[in-house]
């Protein structure tokens, strides 16, 4: 039976004052443990870890990551004196845990999770409901998630720029919410289940952060009337089947059919954003046999009846059998065990049912247009590793592409051409030679951070590149080039325009 959980804000504030004092960090616990019991962990398999501790020498960090981190019944004794301010007691009267006699058994994980974004680095304690490797088994259907992958990614491209409103739509353990209040004012977080609402709320107590208010109810309804300036959201956008036997997790399943729930967000989102307001989601999206995924996202944006600017990127797709498989294995249902090949089953049954040949995922960057007319619309494929420092440098980065994408819908070509530029600091270039060839066969611009984009030029777009150093202007550099390479320079012009168009959005290059 879950136990109900009852944010307390004393409470907290003890319990925040023991973990400081333990030291319970995620770093600390990576270190008590070892690298690889700690990636064991991360796949789920928690007896390496457990090893570690058990040969370690006690201490309320050991304690903790055991009863927290893994969820593992642990001697009260041993809980009482890790927790000097809280104790068992005060764990249980938070609902994180049932004291039955001299054990205390963790009824939610709380795990310290690192952070990083364009104002620093810091630490939050997470607290989330019992893993598959706690539990034992599948997970139920009311799950809480804590932070996981998803989590992390949609929390490294929250824009890190300053607003009065934002909201958390699904905000399931408040990670989110958390995330987006360092840069707003206030933040309303919404979720179907009243669990997660909880764990929202005492996880603002427990890391002291104010100014999150929870609300009740599915996609828009909490807000109806409202307006925001951003809204963020990883929603539970799972595919499952609607058939009976197949579980629907609340935590990755709205009950929509299909990619129904990505498609309601999109054509929702405008009646709830500020003019210039911006949303950013992740979300899964089907390629059918009549029509490919992203051109199914352009259809769903295209009838908003706001007009929205959009920037989608497409960072994966699976086949069916891999999508099932990926889902089944989730909700804690392993190959071999009963039940498995009846759920993959359902799975292809109601993929085959719509012709659906493969799923994206990917980021979904919505705006409401200010102007009323939409002056971005990017759709495109990026699938390999994105650049350095993800959690603090891609929603800088997408940031940064909004503004340059702004700053370019005001430019004409002959602006354009009037404007100086400089190379960004991530960009390098690459020259691949053939044995004994003087000129290089292939020039490519790569790109350290951001969407880490490699991209082939010639020696004419190279040149400006590398001549772009906030001196001269454009159309001086290209018609230097076109002088240097013997060629017209209108027609040179006509030719990089456009191109440096595309290096100023996509950041290789910045309007001085």
């Amino acid at each position: 039976m879950t136990r109900e959980l009852r944010p307390d804000p004393e409470r907290c504030a003890d319990l925040r004052a023991d973990l400081q004092q333990a030291g319970y960090t995620a770093d600390a616990v990576r270190t008590v443990w070892g690298p690889l019991a700690d990636e064991a962990v991360g796949h789920g398999l928690h007896g390496p870890a457990l090893a570690a501790l058990a040969s370690a020498a006690a201490s309320p960090l050991v304690t903790l990551a055991r009863l927290l981190f893994l969820g593992v019944p642990t001697p009260r004794a041993s809980v009482d004196a890790a927790l000097a301010r809280t104790g068992a007691a005060g764990l249980a009267a938070l609902g994180l845990a049932t004291v039955d006699g001299d054990e205390v058994r963790p009824d939610a994980l709380l795990r310290p999770q690192d952070y990083v974004d364009a104002d620093g680095a810091g630490l939050w304690w997470i607290a989330s409901d019992l893993d598959e490797a706690a539990v034992g088994g599948p997970l139920p259907t009311g799950h809480v998630l804590g932070v996981g992958g998803a989590s992390l990614t949609l929390a490294g491209l929250q824009l890190p720029t300053r607003v009065g409103s934002v909201l958390d739509l699904g905000t399931g353990c408040g990670v989110q919410a958390l995330r987006a209040r360092r840069f707003a004012d206030r933040v309303v977080a919404t979720d179907v289940s009243e669990r997660a609402l909880a764990f929202t709320r005492l996880n603002a107590l427990l890391n002291d952060v104010d100014g999150i208010e929870t609300r009740l109810g599915s996609l828009f309804a909490p807000v109806a009337g409202e307006l925001f300036d951003r809204v963020v959201s990883n929603p539970p956008f799972v595919i499952t089947p609607r058939v009976d036997g197949v579980p629907a997790y609340e935590y990755r399943d709205a009950g929509f059919a299909g990619d129904d729930l990505v498609a309601a967000f999109v054509s929702g989102v405008g009646a709830v954003l500020q003019p210039g307001g911006t949303a950013q989601l992740l979300g899964n999206w089907e390629y059918r046999a009549d029509a490919d995924g992203l051109e199914r996202v352009r259809g769903w944006i295209d009838a908003s009846p706001v007009p929205l600017d959009a920037w989608i990127v497409e960072r994966e797709r699976l086949d069916p059998l891999a999508y099932a498989e990926l889902w089944v294995r989730d909700g804690g249902t392993a190959p071999g065990t009963p039940g498995y090949a009846r759920l993959i089953e359902a799975w292809l049954a109601d993929f085959a049912a719509r012709g659906v040949q493969g799923v994206g995922f990917g980021y979904l960057v919505l705006r409401r247009a200010a102007s009323g007319t939409p002056t971005l619309r990017r759709f495109e494929r990026v699938t390999g590793p994105v650049g350095s420092g993800i959690e603090g440098g891609l929603g800088a980065h997408l940031a940064d592409a909004l503004a340059a994408a702004d700053a370019l819908a005001g430019l004409d070509d002959g602006a354009l051409a009037d404007a100086v530029l400089t190379v960004s600091g991530d960009v390098t270039e690459a020259r691949h030679h053939l044995p004994g060839a003087e000129a290089p066969s292939v020039i490519e611009l790569r790109q350290g951070g951001g969407l880490a984009r490699t991209i082939e030029v010639d020696p004419a777009l190279a040149a400006l590149v590398g001549a772009s150093d906030g001196d001269l202007a454009v159309g001086a550099l290209s018609d230097a080039i076109a002088q240097l390479l013997e060629v017209d320079a209108t027609a040179l012009r006509v030719d990089l325009l456009p191109r440096v168009r595309e290096l100023v959005l996509t950041g290789f290059l910045r309007i001085v």
